[in-house]
């Protein structure tokens, strides 16, 4: 059984990967996620589909076997563009069960190792969209529920020395921000001009944040929501 091994979600693209890069020099990674890798990753690969509940709880129940898990990244989860109106049940049930129920199921999973520890630390991936944001009904919903669950869990675990934080990130440049948002376009030269900073984010500033929030130096920081969004969730408007 691995002794330090850190388990994220969601590793293998974006943001994700990012994170996975930035763990793998300390910790033995874990990437849990639907699709290999899009470039080579450090990462031990678990294909599994997080809204499959049956499958899920299986997997991780193996896994649990096979490492020893103090530490935890939330971080896979989906977002789609889609009016109020049209919102259906297939989508919002979906989104439910990869951007909040998948946390929940793994941190059940790796809580008894952390509590036999007595340490651990958690990292759940919010947004900055939980403060609001139009066309994203269900999103938002579910990333306000996990800066929620964030802060539940930081009172609920800290007598057993278990930190869990969350990094909530504004517009960050990867293949599914590109690929909704074309960098010629008008309206993406609108959006990344209202931010104050006047740039996008990119996966590495996250990820920093986050190999931050697992390490030693975050030792007394609990129940946090750490936006990382170049000063975007301050108080600008996107209009």
């Amino acid at each position: 059984m691995n002794r330090d091994a850190v388990l994220v979600t969601g590793a293998s693209r974006g943001i994700g990967a990012a994170i996975a890069e930035w763990l793998a020099g300390d910790y033995h990674v874990v990437n849990l996620d639907v699709a290999p890798p899009a470039k080579p990753s450090p990462a031990e690969l678990v294909q599994i589909d997080l809204r499959d509940l049956a499958a899920t709880r299986a997997c991780l129940a193996d896994l649990c076997t096979r490492h020893r898990f103090t530490r935890l990244v939330n971080n896979v989860g989906m977002s789609s563009a889609v009016p109020l109106a049209e919102l259906g049940d297939d989508l919002t049930e979906a989104s439910i069960a990869l951007n909040l129920r998948a946390a929940l199921l793994c941190l059940q999973a790796v809580l008894p190792a952390m509590t036999e520890a007595g340490f651990g630390r958690v990292v759940n991936m919010g947004s900055r969209a939980a403060l609001g944001k139009e066309l994203r009904t269900v999103y938002s919903a579910t990333k306000g529920g996990m800066h929620a669950l964030t802060r539940t869990w930081a009172l609920e675990l800290a007598d057993r020395d278990i930190a869990v934080n969350a990094v909530a990130p504004g517009m960050i440049d990867t293949e599914l921000f590109r690929g909704a948002n074309p960098p010629d376009s008008p309206i993406t030269k609108k959006l990344v001009g209202a931010i104050p900073m006047k740039r996008l984010g990119t996966p590495d500033d996250v990820a920093k944040v986050v190999a931050f929030l697992l390490s030693d130096g975050a030792a007394y920081m609990t129940g946090q929501i750490v936006h990382i969004c170049g000063g975007l969730s301050v108080g600008a408007v996107l209009e």
